[in-house]
């Protein structure tokens, strides 16, 4: 594989390294690692016969022998007239739990079974604990998923229905994490947020964005934020792209957050507290809705090196765009529908030109949401 280096795993804000093999989830001083920078792969390396994310396996920093798939990758990318602004929708709501991150799923646990983990552990409300728990099982792991006590029902059912054991958790989401990460002490803890092999998984949609487009980057991405997985998996990929000479400029990356909660918007635009200490509060965009994300400040930084930039939809605004969205024909959770209501507010601001090739991230089904189109419609 065309690596420069060695694989390893580094802590970016201490430069501390560690084996690609080794079993931490974190780095000794707490911090989220990242893989180090990889030299990208050519066109030529692409395995144009598998129909899955493991067609770009030569990107991987490891070799999988027998990956754990679903079928994961290769979903559709739509042109949309939407609002009158003309994009492509990049549909990951095809994935087999129906959500992207059956992408970064696959990876870390085709990664983990390589290294003879046969028990899981991780704490989600929604998709990262659905897609977690069907790899797990595809895996032949025991899985246990601890969720927050308000999730969905729907949501409890998907993971219960993949054999993990489910554990509702009172408080907070930071509540959830902390007893996810005291139980991992008697297994191991397959973290989507904290583990950098996921952030590899979800790096292939920017290699198929790249892909799909003709081998060439799009002008700009807008993508629903929050832990940043597909920030973060997009602006590394592209920057692998460009390291390997396959594009000449990287797509600038911009994300939407709810008003309600939007510490990644607040990161880059302090002005807009004007001093204040955030009060977020509940939004019905759920699965973008984390107050304190792990790599911020790794996020803030990938989107301003690309020169991207970040808005933040109103509730009324997000669950109008949903219905928008479905009227035609596109059922998206409202956690993914945000980004659509963000391509308009951004073009509106001069930020992103109608003229411009733009690829909005759709990344949850509305079969995700089916309480919240309920209740909107009776």
């Amino acid at each position: 594989m065309p690596h420069t280096s060695t694989p390893a795993f580094v802590d970016p804000r201490t430069g501390a390294r560690l084996p690609i093999d080794t079993l931490a989830w974190r780095s000794q001083d707490g911090n989220p690692l990242m893989v180090n920078d990889l030299a990208g792969i050519k066109r030529a390396d692409v395995r144009t016969g598998v129909r899955t994310i493991w067609r770009y396996a030569a990107a991987l920093p490891v070799e999988i022998a027998e990956p754990v798939s679903l079928g994961e990758g290769m979903t559709p990318l739509v042109s949309a007239d939407i609002d009158r602004i003309s994009c492509r929708l990049k549909l990951e709501w095809f994935a087999p739990t129906g959500s992207f991150k059956d992408r970064g799923a696959s990876v870390l646990i085709s990664h983990l079974r390589s290294l003879g983990i046969t028990s899981v552990v991780e704490d989600s409300s929604g998709n990262g604990g659905a897609a977690i728990a069907a790899y797990g099982a595809a895996a032949g792991m025991a899985v246990g998923i601890f969720v927050p006590h308000y999730t969905q029902p729907a949501k409890i059912a998907q993971l219960r229905a993949y054999g993990a054991k489910v554990t509702l958790v009172p408080g907070t989401r930071q509540d959830t994490e902390t007893a996810a990460i005291q139980e991992a002490e008697r297994t191991y803890y397959a973290s989507h947020n904290w583990h950098p092999m996921f952030l590899q998984g979800t790096k292939t949609l920017g290699y198929e964005l790249w892909e799909e487009l003709g081998f060439r980057a799009p002008d700009n991405i807008v993508i629903p934020a929050a832990a940043g997985s597909n920030v973060l998996g997009c602006h590394i990929a592209f920057s692998e792209l460009l390291a390997a000479g396959e594009i000449t400029s990287m797509p600038r990356i911009f994300v939407t957050q709810p008003e309600n909660c939007c510490p990644v918007h607040h990161a880059l635009h302090p002005e807009v507290l004007q001093g204040r200490t955030p009060d977020y509060s509940t939004t019905v965009a759920e699965g973008t809705a984390i107050r304190n994300p792990l790599r911020l400040d790794e996020m803030v930084a990938a989107i301003r090196g690309t020169g991207g930039d970040s808005t933040a939809v109103a509730e009324a605004d997000i669950i109008a765009t949903a219905k928008r969205l479905a009227a035609k024909g596109f059922y998206a959770e409202p956690t993914s529908a945000h980004a659509v209501a963000g391509l308009r507010q951004l073009v509106e601001a001069g930020r992103i030109g109608r003229d411009e090739e733009t690829v909005v991230i759709l990344t949850g089904s509305g079969l995700k949401a089916t309480q919240f189109y309920a209740d909107q419609f009776g």
